[in-house]
């Protein structure tokens, strides 16, 4: 299991690689906040008076176990098309977030026997600012949304922020997510936009009043 510091190095390895912010905090299933203070963390041995000494709340969720085993990985991603099954036979189309949720992706589609479209959230391009400010997009390389019912997977919820902005881009292309999955929920959201979002786990932060 990965300490703060560790996630500092790794912060700090990915920032030097030409990772922006956004892509770190996917890279590490943290929170783009989170990921800010890690990289400020790592480029500074003593912090600066603006440089809080205390991480934002987070949890860091490190699925490398299942990532770096194809049959775990297929198991995972069965255990999350079984989630959507209930949803009916009619769908034929699953929307993988990149980066990490298009290989469970992949096994889900295989699974439900549908076809592949992948997304890249607007957060891979954010260093700094408005994220509002930046576009994600749909993949010319995988499957077309063509007004189609889908399904919509990727590994983590933060905030929800990028699967809200994945069910928007995919209903400005005319298709209409029927449900969403996950492998792990940080806020226990039942649904977003008002499609239902399923998980495999939820981890949910407990803080105790004085």
């Amino acid at each position: 299991m990965k300490n703060v510091d560790d996630l500092i190095e790794n912060a700090a390895e990915l920032a030097e690689q030409g990772f922006s912010k956004g892509e770190i905090a996917d890279e590490l299933n943290v929170s783009r906040e989170t990921a800010s203070w890690l990289v400020e963390r790592g480029g500074t041995a003593v912090p600066t008076r603006t440089q809080s000494t205390e991480g934002p709340e987070d949890i860091h969720v490190d699925w490398s176990v299942l990532g770096r085993d194809s049959s775990r990985l297929w198991h995972a991603g069965a255990a999350m098309a079984d989630l959507l099954q209930k949803q009916g036979e009619d769908v034929d189309l699953t929307v993988g977030i990149e980066k990490a949720g298009v290989p469970l992706a992949t096994t889900v589609a295989r699974e439900l026997d549908s076809d592949l479209a992948t997304y890249a959230p607007r957060k891979h391009q954010w260093e700094d600012g408005d994220i509002e400010d930046l576009r994600g997009r749909l993949s010319r390389n995988f499957a077309e949304i063509r007004d189609r019912d889908c399904y919509v997977v990727d590994d983590t919820i933060t905030s929800g922020t990028t699967m809200t902005e994945t069910i928007e881009a995919i209903r400005e292309r005319g298709g209409e997510p029927v449900a969403c999955v996950v492998l792990v929920d940080k806020q226990g959201v039942e649904e977003l936009e008002g499609v239902p979002v399923y998980s495999l786990l939820q981890v949910i932060p407990v803080g105790m009043g004085e």
